[in-house]
């Protein structure tokens, strides 16, 4: 198995911090003994923020601030973050109290989120903010730079919906992953009145949904649903 510094790309100096950003809440909870990761989740989210608004202020130029606000609030989101981590495969490393486990832990988007959080902080406090920030350069990078592109343009989920909304309509989505952590597919569905009008599929729930959306809009505009 891969280790996660290997998916990181970052060799800890100390590992003991690594192994804590990933040690969920579950855990001090059958043991109080235990630490776990909720104060490097609370470092990690400020490194991000920041490391986010720095590269959109210096790059882009172009933004005005309400740009670089919306911008950011979805790049540092739950479900980005979550998206991010399954990328790296962070679910497999997360250690869990049992009964977390049983009940799909590794994979609910809470959990990644604030691991995702919580490893940022940790490679800050080991190697500061230059080694922080060239972590979230390399995972957030084509995520910042596809957002501060278009940042006027809606996704096709928002647009598949307000298109519906005109007819008192709402899409409802279903997905499915397959595979293992690092290499994990989503296939996603979206339907309108129990019927399917859109289906794709993606490395991540959210993108796969996105692909769900745009056949569903394409399929709407040629008339062929």
């Amino acid at each position: 198995m891969t280790s996660l510094g290997d998916e990181l790309g970052y060799s800890f100096i100390d590992p003991e911090l690594l192994g804590l950003s990933v040690t969920h809440r579950s855990i001090s909870a059958d043991d109080p003994a235990k630490h776990n990761n909720e104060r490097l989740e609370f470092l990690g989210d400020a490194v991000l923020q920041l490391v986010i608004t720095d590269r959109l202020y210096r790059d882009y130029p172009q933004l005005a601030e309400g740009q670089m606000a919306k911008i950011r609030a979805a790049l540092v989101s739950r479900p980005t973050l979550a998206d991010v981590a399954r990328t790296i495969g962070l679910g497999r490393h997360i250690e869990l109290a049992p009964a977390e486990e049983r009940s799909g832990g590794r994979e609910k988007d809470s959990i990644l989120a604030d691991a995702m959080e919580a490893v940022i902080g940790a490679v800050y406090l080991d190697g500061g903010l230059e080694q922080a920030g060239g972590l979230i350069e390399r995972l957030w990078g084509e995520l910042v730079g596809e957002r501060a592109k278009s940042p006027g343009v809606k996704d096709y989920k928002t647009r598949l919906q307000e298109i519906l909304a005109k007819d008192g309509l709402r899409p409802e989505y279903g997905a499915e992953g397959a595979g293992p952590d690092h290499e994990r597919m989503f296939t996603a569905w979206v339907t309108m009145s129990s019927t399917e009008i859109g289906r794709g599929t993606g490395r991540s729930k959210k993108e796969a949904e996105q692909e769900a959306a745009r056949e569903a809009l394409e399929g709407l505009k040629s008339g062929s649903r």
